[in-house]
């Protein structure tokens, strides 16, 4: 409720929403977004469907030849076809004679994740200082409290809402930069000071980390430029715009659904993905009900669909794709294949996709509630799971 992913979305949600005829101007975004939660069919769907996997310990698709493998050869992954003078980028294997401290590692993760929340905190004050000053409002000094004091005589004040706009308009790049930089750091001293290894092979072991993070870099470099591409092509406008006046206002949930997945999934982001499809399919799904003579109620209703089906296709997309930053770092951070982690999650996600937009469609559209919708998805995920699901030779 109050990261920079919610930050963000506020900004596309306004966006979106700025000057549309017929609509409540009370209504704040982030009033919308928390109102639209509930029709957040895929995420609440994928933590259901993770809970059945665990609970029964059945996999199907190549998650079960995975498993399979793994059971009877003790072989994690396929076999890799290095040369002998190629390196293994994937090798984050430790030392050999390094003991193995639970808190070498735990006190630099900590260090990075509180060093991102002071950050955070640091830059977005100072933002929001900035733009209490441009609105007029005078403030004695620029500390926090009297920042904070500030925010709270505010109209829209709560606590909730306050540190969401802090979070919002924080610089998390600059946050992240100087957590990683403290964290690695803190990773320096603590293998120094335990004389673990010397330190020139401690600084060798961080430029091969560096190197391991290449791939990476260079699958993300191509996916922001696809994403600026797309965005140069006004490509979701003209899809969209072709959409109004042709289309019912029922299916504009299932339609945006399909684009965010397709675009989330072509670029690799969710980020620009929202950033693509917000500011377009918000006015196009009110105007396009307001055309159809709907109650304002039910377009309402429609609105906030579409406002929770856009971010949660968009990690659909983000789930498949190989290009996703995040598909990238969760494999590479757990010393996975890069190609086997899409392959084996690939039908899991594109399972729990596929009732996620039969429920967006019902929602609205058969008179069926959003609370009724979710109820029918995991009945009938939770019944094609067991049909499919193949039990694993135990360990």
């Amino acid at each position: 409720f109050i990261t920079t992913w919610i930050g963000a979305e506020l900004g596309y949600i306004d966006s979106g929403i700025s000057g549309l005829q017929g609509f409540d101007a009370t209504l704040t975004p982030y009033a919308l977004f928390l109102s639209s939660l509930k029709y957040s069919f895929y995420p609440l769907l994928t933590l259901g469907f993770i809970l059945i996997i665990i609970y029964q310990k059945k996999d199907f698709g190549p998650m079960h030849r995975a498993e399979k493998r793994a059971r009877t050869t003790g072989q994690v992954s396929p076999a890799l076809t290095l040369a002998e003078d190629e390196p293994n980028m994937e090798d984050l294997a430790p030392v050999a004679s390094a003991p193995l401290r639970w808190y070498n590692a735990a006190i630099p993760v900590m260090t990075v994740i509180l060093m991102t929340i002071y950050g955070l905190l640091s830059t977005g004050f100072d933002s929001m200082s900035n733009q209490l000053i441009d609105q007029g409002v005078r403030l004695s000094t620029h500390n926090w409290s009297d920042i904070w004091a500030a925010m709270s005589l505010q109209a829209e004040s709560s606590f909730v809402f306050n540190v969401g706009r802090i979070i919002g308009s924080a610089d998390s790049y600059v946050a992240l930069l100087w957590a990683s930089l403290s964290g690695v750091i803190v990773a320096i001293l603590l293998t120094m000071k335990m004389r673990i290894v010397r330190l020139i092979e401690c600084m060798d072991f961080m430029v091969t980390g560096f190197k391991t993070m290449m791939p990476a870099l260079i699958i993300l470099t191509f996916a922001w430029a696809l994403a600026n591409i797309t965005d140069a092509l006004h490509t979701a406008d003209f899809i969209t715009t072709s959409l109004n006046g042709t289309v019912s206002p029922y299916w504009m949930p299932v339609i945006v659904f399909v684009l965010a997945a397709f675009i989330a999934f072509s670029t690799g982001s969710s980020w620009s993905t929202m950033a693509i499809l917000y500011p377009i399919a918000i006015p196009a799904t009110w105007t396009i009900s307001m055309h159809a003579g709907l109650d304002p109620h039910i377009s309402m209703e429609l609105l906030l669909n579409v406002i929770a089906t856009t971010l949660a296709a968009s990690v659909l997309g983000d789930h498949c794709s190989p290009i996703s930053d995040t598909t990238i770092l969760s494999s590479l951070a757990s010393d996975c294949n890069h190609i086997d982690h899409v392959k084996t999650q690939l039908p899991y996600a594109l399972t729990v996709g596929l009732f996620s937009v039969i429920c967006c469609y019902l929602a609205t559209r058969v008179g069926g509630s959003w609370l009724s919708s979710f109820i029918l998805g995991s009945i009938a995920l939770a019944l094609l799971y067991a049909l499919v699901a193949k039990i694993g030779k135990s360990a």
